[in-house]
């Protein structure tokens, strides 16, 4: 169904190619990152945040660990052990631990079998082609 456009919120790649293709021209309206991004560098990614809302750090607040705070608090394993994000049922259709899985960039793999991610990765050059959005399919040789 996912390959087909049918998701909960309309096709994910249309959603997507939306949000990249405002970016582009105006990314000091429209921050794009991916899920991959601040796995990769959480420092980083949270100045540049902060920066783009137009609250960068202060020296003093950089001194004082604040941006190492807001990581240990925004981390996976502090969200996903949250009260609220506990095993239960959601409006009564979806339970809560669904939402979560490992946090882990690549875990797709434990989920796609090889044909699943061959077929992913055809769709996703498919879909991007000539967007400019690259994809790095980390723990596999699928660069999109």
């Amino acid at each position: 169904m996912f390959c087909k456009g049918f998701y909960h919120f309309g096709p994910f790649w249309d959603h997507m190619l939306g949000y990249w293709k405002a970016h582009l021209p105006n990314s000091q309206k429209v921050l794009f990152l991916k899920y991959e991004d601040p796995k990769e560098d959480i420092t980083f990614n949270i100045k540049n945040i902060a920066e783009f809302i137009g609250f960068p750090f202060s020296s003093e607040e950089e001194k004082l660990g604040k941006i190492e705070e807001i990581s240990r608090l925004c981390s996976f394993e502090s969200l996903s052990n949250l009260d609220v994000n506990k095993p239960r049922n959601f409006i009564g259709r979806a339970k809560t631990s669904s939402f979560f899985r490992k946090g882990e960039v690549g875990d797709w793999k434990n989920y796609l079998t090889p044909v699943m991610a061959e077929r992913m990765k055809k769709l996703m050059e498919s879909k991007l082609e000539g967007s400019g959005l690259v994809f790095n399919l980390k723990g596999s040789d699928l660069v999109v």
